[in-house]
């Protein structure tokens, strides 16, 4: 019988943030490969929003020419962290729109890392997150283009909201290319709910709470948009932050 991998430390990039003894009671997190197909298209929605401590770890390879549609909502556990490895093949396409909504004491992490090892792959990674009181949101992810890789198209953008000074959102999008002719881009911001906008949608007739969920909706609409199940993801969503309000 195998040794089971030694739980992470602080010291561990991955989990730099993390719940370490939430993390315990889930260790060692089980690895569950997906594999698209030459030239085939498919996708997946990942909704966490338990009570208990939940983690997973996806492997996903795309092969040439293929395409992979990844949705999350990360919501409702006590600890919630979803991690992500993508393999790019030529001309692959990778989607991913996460929402991340937290408030008590929760600790929610999404890590991700996306490597494109051959030309013209195309990977998009859209992440919002919602936190309140206590709660902490992490986003870790690395994007790879390796040597050769030219045409890559990588983009991530980077967004929190705090309702509270006392919650935290931690971001962390990095870029480590060794190709040329390469198109990579990211954007990261921490911020709270503009008061002009909920001051313009109050003098409308809405209430302080129906504005807030109103500029909240809109701002992790763009995590679900296109999504194949993206009415059940914003359903759910909605119905998590009508309790966090």
């Amino acid at each position: 019988m195998s040794e089971l991998a030694p739980l992470p430390t602080r010291k561990d990039e991955a989990f730099r943030y993390s719940d370490l003894d939430a993390l315990a009671g889930v260790w060692p997190v089980a690895r569950e490969e997906i594999v698209v197909p030459t030239g085939q298209s498919t996708s997946l929605s990942v909704v966490e929003e338990g009570e208990g401590a939940v983690a997973r770890h996806l492997l996903i390879e795309i092969e040439a020419g293929a395409k992979f549609d990844l949705r999350i909502l990360n919501a409702g556990n006590v600890f919630g962290r979803v991690a992500v490895d993508v393999r790019l093949g030529e001309g692959a396409e990778f989607t991913m729109g996460a929402a991340q909504l937290g408030s008590g004491a929760q600790t929610l992490e999404i890590v991700t890392e996306v490597s494109h090892e051959a030309p013209n792959a195309i990977s998009n990674q859209i992440v919002r997150s919602v936190l309140g009181e206590q709660a902490t949101g992490t986003y870790l992810g690395k994007v790879a283009v390796a040597r050769g890789a030219d045409g890559t198209d990588a983009g991530q953008s980077v967004r929190a909201m705090l309702l509270d000074r006392t919650a935290t959102a931690n971001a962390r999008p990095e870029l480590e290319i060794y190709a040329d002719d390469v198109k990579c881009a990211h954007g990261c911001a921490v911020g709270e709910l503009d008061a002009t906008g909920l001051f313009y949608l109050q003098s409308r007739g809405l209430t302080p709470p129906q504005a807030k969920r109103l500029m909240l909706q809109a701002f992790i609409a763009e995590a679900f948009s296109g999504a194949p199940e993206e009415d059940r993801l914003s359903e759910a969503a909605l119905a998590r932050l009508g309790a966090i309000l």
